[in-house]
């Protein structure tokens, strides 16, 4: 099978880890049922980057809500994709929504979503979320069923 835009899939390939977001490939597989409005969930609880002042490693639970059109993100490569921010410096913000951006200008979908939960950097957590619009009124959209930060309390 090949990605339309980049050559033959990374799945069912070996692959490398890439050394950073922009090197990342992020492949694209046809929808077989284009026809029907849905969402499709990812969710990535062990999301790492590096802060971009002190270096320091950050965590997040990631949610990436979308309902697609014509394409739909290759899971392997969105895996890889992700990983390749454990090396990079960036604030909770950029990284959120780079992510949420990327994959929707790549697929295009009626609609995405994105919930960046961060685990608190200097005891504030930071939650980020960023969306492509209002989402169509035919489909159900779940809670993302993270729940906020409480610490001890």
């Amino acid at each position: 099978m090949t990605n339309p835009q980049e050559g033959p899939l990374q799945l069912g390939r070996p692959t490398t880890m890439p050394a950073s977001p922009e090197e990342a490939v992020l492949d694209r597989v046809p929808n077989p049922q284009a026809d029907t409005l849905y969402v499709a969930r990812f969710t990535a609880p062990e999301f790492t980057s590096l802060c971009p002042v002190t270096g320091q490693p950050d965590f997040a639970h990631l949610v990436i809500d979308y309902v697609p059109k014509d394409w739909l993100v290759e899971s392997k490569s969105l895996k890889l994709y992700l990983a390749s921010f454990r090396n990079h410096g960036a604030f909770h913000e950029d990284c959120t929504v780079a992510v949420g951006r990327r994959i929707h200008d790549l697929l295009q979908p009626h609609w995405l979503r994105i919930g960046g939960y961060w685990y608190p950097r200097g005891g504030i957590p930071i939650d980020v979320f960023w969306q492509s619009g209002a989402p169509p009124k035919e489909v159900w959209l779940p809670d993302q069923g993270v729940p906020p930060y409480r610490g001890r309390g």
